[in-house]
């Protein structure tokens, strides 16, 4: 009996573009009954100030310092960084079997927002684009060390996800070398500019316009979508309809696009299980101080854990762990889903009931 192949019903694999690797996805694993584990769920009931929180205003942190009593954007240099300014020249290698290099750095950690409760989504998008601006502003900065290679801007959010503290906050780590996500991404990228001379991300923007299939939003200056090679359940990645390949080139109309996709996609997923959700969450660019990239196209991701509800996450483990990524959910069940949320944040509809 002849059947047709389905992406939404039978096992196969997709290729990630930007990495050349692969991921395995199971949609009909769906029908399986749950008997895992369920996560408790952390109250979201933070107070608007913590007289305990290191990042709140005018509190004490952990190297003596005192934060400034601040109103918008507060950044500082990490007082436990991964990576440290000083750390001296150095390398080993023995018979090309224990082999180490030393490794460079500046970590900066920027509160979002004074308020210890006041994640992005709940953020206006001109208190967002402020924090963008932030982001410009450290990357041009940091980017003027002509030895740092590499600048990652990021956000880990939520207990989940392992975040040290709760008041809302990114960080930005750079390095004397190209990490190995970057470095895949580029060589991708690259492989792909030489051969068509355009942006691999322009060209797959473009086919994801006309399909609308994962498409989430979109404005002037930004799409959000669920890559069709998503690993995690609800990942989903934002990218400049601009070909630019950092953050650097954004206008003050770009920044404000930008502030506006981060507010829509975080208030889908907040409302998507009603809780504060979490992600770890990225942006890519190029590499600084180490020619131009012209093959480079900025975007953003987020990769958040949940699968089923609030309390139900996805694990990476067995397989994955030991062959390739493996999903159950497709993306575009995922992208239909985050579309038919509203913008507005769940905590305000309730409110208005």
């Amino acid at each position: 009996m002849n059947q047709t192949f389905e992406l939404d019903s039978n096992p196969h694999t997709r290729l990630n573009i930007l990495t050349g690797e692969w991921v395995l996805v199971s949609p009909h694993r769906t029908k399986r009954p749950w008997q895992g584990k369920v996560e408790d769920v952390t109250p979201d009931n933070r107070p608007e100030y913590d007289p305990k929180c290191y990042l709140c205003p005018g509190n004490g942190r952990a190297d003596g310092d005192s934060n400034p009593e601040y109103t918008e954007s507060f950044v500082f240099n990490n007082d436990f960084a991964a990576l440290l300014e000083d750390t001296p020249a150095g390398d080993m290698n023995e018979d090309d079997l224990l082999v180490a290099n030393n490794q460079r750095g500046l970590c900066r950690v920027i509160s979002f927002s004074p308020k210890h409760n006041l994640t992005l989504p709940e953020m206006s998008v001109e208190a967002i684009t402020a924090v963008v601006n932030v982001w410009q502003n450290e990357f041009n900065s940091l980017a003027e060390n002509d030895w740092i290679k590499y600048i990652q801007i990021f956000e880990n959010k939520g207990e989940i996800m392992g975040c040290s503290n709760p008041h809302p906050h990114g960080q930005i780590w750079s390095q004397g070398d190209i990490p190995l996500e970057i470095a895949k991404e580029t060589e991708r990228q690259k492989t792909y500019y030489a051969i068509h001379r355009r942006s691999l991300l322009a060209d797959y923007l473009k086919l994801e316009q006309k399909k609308n299939e994962r498409i989430i939003f979109e404005n002037d200056h930004f799409a959000v979508l669920v890559p069709f090679w998503a690993v995690w359940p609800y990942e989903t990645m934002i990218i400049s309809k601009r070909h630019v390949n950092s953050i650097k080139l954004f206008t003050e109309a770009e920044k404000k696009s930008l502030a506006e996709a981060i507010k829509v996609l975080t208030t889908k997923y907040d409302n998507l299980f009603e809780t504060s959700f979490p992600y770890s969450a990225g942006m890519h660019q190029a590499p600084v101080n180490n020619g131009y990239y012209p093959e480079w196209h900025w975007h953003m991701h987020f990769y958040p854990p949940l699968l089923r509800s609030a309390s139900v996450k996805k694990f990476m483990v067995g397989y994955e762990m030991l062959a390739n990524p493996q999903r159950d959910i497709t993306p575009e069940f995922a992208a239909n889903r985050l579309k038919e949320m509203s913008t507005t944040h769940y905590k305000i509809s309730k409110t208005e009931d």
